[in-house]
């Protein structure tokens, strides 16, 4: 066991912050983390960028923890920066999934449902439509660059072991739903509007024709009008999505940059 004395205790503990840090990024961003990724494949990335960027900290000063109680103090204060980044993407990808459920709601089309692996429960299938249309613009535009970048950018605001807790990190996330809850109004708005004008004119027939099987017309009707609307709509939907990430991540950044000092950390 004489290794283990070669090993230097200062190095470990902050590749071991650094990887955590990571961790909770590729635990909760799409693309890089969600539970339609296999554990092993999640984990041997977080290891790798950990491994690639723990290099670029050699210079970094940390304060040893003394205690395990410190110890965890400063891994909890590292994930919650990776499961910032990732959960920010998140909440805004909740409002394309939430439109989906609008409009599948609106036009009768909610016994049509497909599994959803990254939260593991059934969907509309205009809402995991919309899903994997809005994550494959993602990718196109390069949010999973943006993502990593924003990372990055949390090393030099917050380095490892700072023990940093963000001061407005809960008002970010407040705009981040609020963001999330107007993109899903943006993307639902025009098919649930043409869905709601065709129950009106349905009503209408109805009147002038009660021998008119309405509930089963309406329904085809609805329908066929539900898929037409998304599919003249969903570019727009998806373009609202796309003028929503960076504005997210630069509201998330904004709220890293500044930090909380935990001074019951400094002094103990």
């Amino acid at each position: 066991m004489s290794w283990l004395s070669l090993i230097n205790v200062e190095k470990f503990i902050l590749f071991s912050l650094v990887l955590t840090r990571v961790s909770g990024l590729t635990m909760t961003a799409p693309i890089y983390g969600g539970k339609d990724i296999p554990m092993q494949v999640r984990a041997l990335l977080a290891l790798a960028l950990a491994l690639l960027i723990t290099p670029t900290q050699w210079h970094v000063a940390i304060a040893y923890p003394g205690t395990m109680p410190m110890f965890l103090v400063y891994i909890a204060t590292e994930l919650l920066m990776g499961l910032c980044l990732g959960l920010g993407i998140v909440v805004l990808l909740s409002g394309i999934q939430l439109a989906g459920e609008m409009i599948g709601y609106t036009s009768g089309l909610m016994l049509a449902e497909a599994l959803d692996p990254s939260i593991e429960t059934n969907v509309p299938l205009f809402s995991r439509l919309m899903s994997l249309v809005a994550l494959a613009a993602f990718v196109c535009i390069g949010g999973h660059r943006l993502v990593m970048a924003g990372l990055l950018d949390t090393f030099a605001s917050i380095p490892p072991g700072s023990g940093a807790v963000p001061i407005s990190l809960g008002e970010a996330f407040v705009t981040l739903v609020a963001q999330s809850f107007h993109l899903a109004i943006r993307a639902a708005i025009p098919v649930v509007t043409s869905l709601l004008l065709a129950t009106v004119v349905m009503g209408l027939i109805s009147r002038t024709l009660p021998q008119l099987n309405v509930m089963a017309v309406g329904f085809s009707l609805n329908a066929m009008l539900g898929i037409g609307a998304l599919a003249l709509t969903l570019g727009a939907a998806v373009g609202a999505f796309q003028d929503q990430i960076a504005p997210a991540l630069e509201t998330l950044l904004d709220a890293l940059k500044s930090p909380l000092q935990t001074e019951w950390l400094r002094t103990s």
